[in-house]
């Protein structure tokens, strides 16, 4: 029974991508950068979306995200209908992958995670979940001795191929080799680009930082409500302190 439960919560670590040897390595590899909060720019927000369906959607699921919820962020059922189903899925379907998971954990040894919270569940450390994606998605290179082409300085050894290579184009990471102790240490230090994408390093950085911000959105489409509604929460508890600290001054002033 121990060793099942074992083998149970190796499986989803390995099928979450939480793997305490690749974060360990990744996290000395590579400092997160910090993700652009675009939470609140609904045209980033829709570019967001429109990356997730067409390059994320594929493999992997946002099972607890509905395509009307879309609506939030500006677009119209008619508009999310024409432009991010493709395929026999309604307007009120859960978004689910395109793939089949026998296959996925076939061709990637896991079936991918599904994404609807990935930015808040991949917070640590170097920052924010967020920070991570950022850093994620805008840190894979060529690696031909993986099963894929591709690896990650942010997650070595990644399953996931890189699903955004045409619009990045191919990079190689460049290091400092020191030695300390007798043993060689590599310190990355930037990239080369070895082929170009369709976008140039600063659009494919914005497109990321909007697909970023659409997972983080997406992982609590509540959350910008919620903070409108608690600044005015605050300001009325502010306001009703003075009132009720005037009424309490004006019903004891004639009590000594």
């Amino acid at each position: 029974m121990k060793k099942n439960i074992l083998g149970l919560i190796a499986a989803l670590a390995l099928s979450l991508g939480l793997s305490t040897g690749a974060v360990a390595a990744g996290a000395d590899t590579i400092t997160w950068d910090k993700a652009p909060n675009k939470t609140n720019d609904l045209p980033a927000l829709q570019n967001g979306a429109k990356l997730f369906v067409n390059y994320c959607l594929n493999c992997h699921s946002a099972a607890f995200m509905r395509y009307n919820r879309l609506t939030d962020i500006g677009l119209s059922e008619q508009q999310i209908k024409d432009n991010l189903l493709f395929s026999s899925a309604k307007i009120g379907d859960t978004m689910k992958a395109a793939i089949n998971p026998a296959q996925a954990a076939e061709w990637f040894g896991a079936n991918p995670p599904d994404l609807t919270v990935i930015a808040r569940s991949r917070s640590g450390h170097g920052g924010t979940g967020a920070d991570y994606l950022y850093t994620y998605l805008r840190s894979y290179y060529r690696d031909d001795t993986k099963a894929t082409g591709w690896n990650n300085l942010v997650f070595p050894n990644v399953g996931m191929p890189h699903a955004l290579w045409e619009l990045q184009g191919e990079r190689k990471p460049l290091f400092d080799t020191t030695v300390e102790h007798g043993d060689k240490v590599q310190t990355f230090k930037g990239w080369q680009q070895v082929s170009a994408g369709t976008m140039s390093q600063l659009q494919y950085d914005q497109a990321v930082g909007d697909l970023v911000s659409y997972l983080q959105w997406m992982a609590e489409p509540s959350q910008n409500t919620r903070v409108r509604v608690g600044v005015w929460v605050l300001l009325f508890l502010g306001l009703f302190t003075v009132i009720a600290w005037r009424l309490n001054a004006a019903f004891w002033k004639d009590i000594k």
